[in-house]
């Protein structure tokens, strides 16, 4: 039995050394073996060397474009997008830079956006491409909506509603400040009816409207249902008029407002109950199940955050949604969007048009928020400030703190902010409505 199996093991291991043999003999046509790697490297003089490492830089890329250069989606771009386009996209990115640090304009939001367009506009290196990190960031997070619903959640999660609890007729003013977005929505199909250079479809024009509210969250929610194809450029706008609130919203404020208005004195608004709190969040989310469900995935996600911070009972989750979380998709969401700001997507006919639309919409916003305070202050009652109004948009907390800067001009006393909040977040909800009526009416 011993030398049966001693013949056996011989017979095998004569045939594994055959088989090993014959893998390493060249194939019969004389081709190498699978794991030779042939040398494609050609030897180069120094001047040759010193040509081709010129040929690859960026300067050399904007000075003599590649003529078979695409864009992110794989599209041909033409020769002033592939070089002077970029200089003028990354001075644009200096400049909000400058609005940014010298000015503090928003920083949380501005820095990341700037900085993104400054990478997307680098030349050769793609960043902003399908596989550069940026082209993952967008769409990992903003091509899913899944960045918006968080940062929804961290909004809730900051938010007090009672100053709108303790003076509820300021819902009012977020409810007028929605003009600007149903106002927006005609304008764009008006255009596209008028004219023969613009042809925005009612979807894309519903989603190009929602830029009115200055709410960044909701305008990409809408435009990945309604208009993908216009993502990048409502998102620009949409966070560039967000951070620049204390340069648009003054002087409409003052404006259509007096001296003596703007002095208005607010009463102290009254307590309110954590009772009141912790039912007004399942009220509203309650009545956006029955009346609007295409509203729930922003509202349900804002009330969330809201909820969590006050039952008072999961400090480490609000705390969270407050603070680390909602900063580290603040980064990714703002390079995100500044992906978009490469001058190929960006400095094209369409994208313009969006961007002034965009600001009518947010200034009609505005104006209407300021004008319904006027009108209520025509009836008996308690007066309201008109500055407030104007805090009706969704920039929560921006537009609020411009309330109280402009108020503070004329009276150093006159603290409006907390007056200020109750439109403000008013705004968030009236616009995640509004983004639900467009989705429910335009979706199907």
């Amino acid at each position: 039995m011993k030398s049966i199996v001693l013949k056996l093991f011989a017979i095998v291991l004569f045939s594994l050394s055959l088989h090993a043999s014959a893998a390493h003999e060249p194939a019969a046509d004389g081709a190498t073996s699978s794991t030779y790697k042939e040398e494609t490297y050609k030897p180069q003089t120094l001047g040759e060397m010193t040509m081709g490492f010129l040929r690859s830089t960026g300067v050399s890329a904007i000075l003599y474009p590649d003529p078979d250069e695409v864009n992110a989606h794989g599209e041909a771009m033409s020769d002033f997008h592939k070089s002077w386009g970029r200089v003028l996209m990354i001075l644009i990115t200096f400049v909000l830079f400058y609005l940014a640090i010298a000015k503090g304009y928003e920083p949380l939001l501005l820095l990341p956006i700037a900085f993104g367009g400054l990478l997307a506009n680098i030349p050769v290196a793609n960043i902003a491409g399908a596989h550069g990190f940026l082209g993952v960031i967008y769409n990992m997070g903003l091509a899913n909506e899944m960045f918006p619903i968080i940062i929804f959640m961290g909004v809730g999660a900051m938010t007090d509603f009672g100053p709108l609890l303790s003076n509820p007729k300021t819902a009012l003013l977020g409810g007028a400040a929605q003009f600007g977005i149903f106002g927006t929505l005609v304008g764009a199909v008006a255009l596209s009816q008028y004219t023969d250079m613009f042809s925005f479809t009612l979807q894309q024009a519903a989603a190009i409207s929602i830029i009115g509210g200055a709410d960044g969250p909701t305008s990409i929610f809408i435009a990945t249902k309604l208009a993908p194809e216009l993502l990048g450029a409502i998102a620009v706008a949409s966070y560039s008029y967000m951070a620049l609130v204390p340069i648009i919203q003054p002087p409409i404020m003052k404006a259509l407002t007096n001296e003596k208005e703007r002095k208005i004195k607010m009463v102290t608004l009254r307590h309110v109950s954590r009772l009141e709190k912790l039912v007004f969040p399942i009220m509203v989310l309650s009545l956006a199940i029955m009346v609007l469900p295409d509203s729930t995935p922003l509202i349900g996600a804002f009330m969330f955050g809201n909820f969590l911070k006050e039952s008072g009972v999961v400090e480490r989750l609000s705390d969270t949604l407050q603070n680390a979380l909602i900063n580290i998709v603040t980064i990714f969401l703002g390079l995100g969007v500044g992906s978009k700001l490469a001058a190929d997507q960006f400095l094209v006919v369409d994208t313009l048009a969006i961007l002034i639309l965009g600001l009518i919409a947010f200034s009609a916003g505005t104006a209407a928020g300021v004008i319904m305070a006027k009108i209520m202050n025509m009836f008996p009652g308690t007066k309201v400030n008109p500055l407030i109004g104007s805090a009706g948009v969704s920039a929560v907390p921006m537009a609020a703190r411009v309330s109280n800067k402009v108020g503070m001009e004329y009276d150093r006393s006159n603290m409006l902010l907390m007056h200020a909040m109750g439109p403000n977040v008013a705004g968030v909800i009236g616009s995640a409505v509004a983004a639900g009526v467009m989705i429910s009416i335009f979706g199907s």
